[in-house]
């Protein structure tokens, strides 16, 4: 997600350690997976791509300039649908009545960052703003996540990562159906390199492996992963195949037994993904809507219509503070 760095806060949350933190990594190796970018050390590597606004019209202009990624301790860009109403400083966000259901997510930008005081649910980032890369200080808030209050029908902790569909741009790019050690039961037929539905499908297919297992989530498979879906990110002009490579995601997370639901707004869904059918494996996953400006624009958001037709909104988004807050809608 799109999430601001600087805030007024409390008081900083120790840091945690946690012993299975190098388990999934091991498996990985164990199984002997060799494709793919290898866990990085949490520094922000070369981008995935250059960004890439989708386009049903045009794909991006393969000779663009490559932009770097910005450092922790900056404000993240924001998408133009999530313009934040800041409240004034010392201020908390209040929804009268429904304080109880506000939770918080956290990732890279707040890394050097006091985190907010008992939230209901906590959300966590996996990634470094980008689809190939490790939140460098991701155990430190998932412990800081551990002392979320509950009481929501939320996951007391949920996690989300970044997507994309970068094509041939990126650091690495599928020429077959393996990956991981195994071959991927691939819908769209066989991935042979190209910047198809079928290679999207693989691509997305490595970044949920990647995420569960290189990362060092402990026991991937006991959380709901949320589908960060930004223009942000690189994306081809092709919308069925970035539904693909989304596909890939859900079905790899799925065949761990782990929960999906999808995160955007409205107006980047339809750019990136458009109309999602009642076969795609995306069609009935939960919605997670942000581009509310305050907490009573959030509760509303509630009645929106989710991002795919066979889903339902069970969270929002709105940003003060400096904090990306969210709200429960069941």
């Amino acid at each position: 997600m799109s999430i601001f760095s600087s805030a007024v806060l409390t008081r900083r949350r120790p840091v945690g350690r946690r012993a299975s933190a190098l388990l999934s990594f091991m498996v990985a190796t164990a199984v002997g997976f060799i494709p793919g970018p290898r866990l990085d050390d949490g520094a922000p590597p070369a981008p995935e791509t250059t960004v890439t606004r989708a386009s049903p019209k045009a794909s991006a202009t393969p000779g663009d300039a490559p932009q770097a990624q910005p450092p922790a301790s900056r404000q993240a860009p924001q998408p133009a649908d999530r313009q934040p109403t800041r409240q004034p400083s010392g201020s908390a966000p209040t929804l009268p009545g429904n304080e109880a259901l506000l939770g918080n997510d956290v990732s890279w930008p707040q890394c050097t960052s006091d985190l907010p005081d008992d939230p209901a649910f906590a959300i966590v980032g996996v990634n470094n703003g980008l689809a190939n890369t490790t939140n460098p200080c991701l155990h430190q808030q998932l412990d800081w996540a551990d002392d979320s209050g509950g009481g929501t029908g939320q996951p007391r902790l949920a996690l989300y990562v970044n997507t994309a569909n970068p094509g041939l741009r990126g650091s690495w790019w599928p020429t077959n159906n393996e990956y991981g050690g195994e071959v991927v039961a691939n819908s769209y037929g066989t991935c042979q390199g190209q910047e198809d539905a079928a290679c999207a499908y693989v691509y997305g297919y490595a970044k949920a492996f990647d995420d569960a297992y290189l990362r060092t989530i402990p026991e991937p498979e006991t959380y709901l992963w949320w589908l960060d879906v930004e223009t942000g990110n690189s994306w081809s002009g092709d919308r069925n195949a970035n539904r693909a490579a989304l596909e890939g995601m859900a079905d790899f997370f799925h065949s761990i037994g782990a929960r999906v639901g999808i995160y955007s707004s409205a107006r980047q869904w339809g750019q990136i993904v458009g109309e999602v059918g009642s076969a795609s494996s995306l069609y009935s996953l939960p919605s997670w809507l942000a581009g509310a400006h305050t907490a009573a624009e959030a509760n509303s958001l509630c009645s929106a219509a989710p991002l795919t037709a066979g889903g339902n909104v069970v969270l929002t988004q709105f940003v003060a503070d400096g904090f990306d807050h969210d709200h429960s809608c069941i």
